[in-house]
């Protein structure tokens, strides 16, 4: 099979494109025909080094994708041969990864693909989709009527997130870098898209906010959050959400925390288990199917230009370009 894979890692040109043996699925795997890959920042991080994680070289990078089911190993009952299916999780813990035209996944880690659903979607929407969920359900309990913030708001998981906020019955407020950004984040019900290069931004969210309290769930997508900005806007026992920043060491204005009883969340979608990571997708399928979930997808390329692909992450996540609203995706 043809795959994207490094045989050491580092900067994006370490990512060679060529022929690997197709897996043979093991005990309680699904081999699945690739249609379409994601990438996420993780992958970058990963593929360079910066997370130092054991692998197994050649490495296949890569967490999401969707396809087709084409063989089965043993001990496997959920799906049939010609199902199409969507996973995350992948390129982690000695798990193949992604970028290839084949894939030997767990079945616990496989979901199926809405009919109405495109390969290309449902890769876009796995890691952030899932993520989304994860923070906004398990971890805070969103309630309906309460105020969600989400800096990035066109971003891979500050998308899913204004979405999934929405779908809950919450209230939305979302950054964005440009009055086309504004747009796309009113497209799906977001309540107030602000520009974070208007010098008024904390004004017009306090006026939003003034008769919740403020913000009741902050959803923190950036490497470096400014702390004390951010509990200065929130309402007494609201929570906040990391899951971003693994270098980020901000000063932690302990005072204005504990004064308003507030709650902060971390975690990390990879640590979720099969079980936790399901009940998200199943939510996910079902907001789809509802006309309440759409991944967005912001650029594709062919599997062959994986590297390139990987340097266009690299650009709007470490240097902040701007130039990506939604997912990347790959295309054997």
């Amino acid at each position: 099979m043809r795959a994207a894979y490094i045989q050491q890692t580092g900067a994006p040109s370490v990512i060679q494109y060529g022929e690997l043996p197709t897996p043979i699925p093991a005990a309680g795997e699904v081999l699945v025909k690739v249609a379409a890959a994601a990438i996420n920042p993780l992958d970058n991080y990963i593929r360079s080094g910066a997370v130092a994680m054991p692998l197994q070289f050649p490495y296949i990078p890569g967490c999401d994708l969707a396809g087709t089911v084409v063989e089965f190993g043993p001990n496997t009952s959920r799906f049939k041969v010609g199902d199409r299916v969507w996973c995350s999780n992948q390129g982690l813990a000695g798990r193949r990864g992604s970028l290839a035209e084949f894939a030997a996944v767990g079945e616990q880690w496989l979901y199926p693909t809405p009919s109405a659903q495109s390969d290309v979607e449902a890769a876009a929407g796995a890691l952030v989709g899932i993520t989304a969920h994860l923070g906004l359900h398990l971890h805070v309990g969103l309630k309906a009527g309460e105020v969600v913030f989400v800096n990035g708001g066109t971003g891979g998981v500050g998308c899913a997130v204004g979405q999934l906020a929405k779908a809950a019955g919450a209230k939305v407020i979302a950054t964005v870098g440009s009055a086309a950004k504004q747009e796309l984040c009113r497209s799906w019900g977001v309540d107030l898209a602000i520009n974070y290069r208007d010098a008024d931004m904390d004004a017009q969210i306090q006026a939003f906010t003034k008769q919740h309290g403020g913000i009741h769930v902050w959803f923190e997508t950036q490497r470096e959050p400014t702390l004390d900005r951010a509990i200065s806007l929130m309402a007494f026992r609201g929570r906040l959400i990391f899951m971003a920043g693994r270098g980020a060491r901000p000063e932690f204005p302990v005072g204005p925390f504990y004064v308003k009883d507030l709650r902060a969340f971390g975690f990390a979608m990879f640590n979720a288990s099969p079980a936790e990571q399901r009940e998200c997708a199943t939510g996910l399928n079902t907001l789809f199917e509802q006309g309440r979930w759409k991944p967005q997808v912001g650029k594709t390329f062919p599997l062959s230009e994986a590297a390139t692909a990987h340097a266009f992450q690299e650009q709007n996540t470490l240097e902040k370009q701007g130039t990506l609203s939604g997912k990347i995706v790959l295309i054997p």
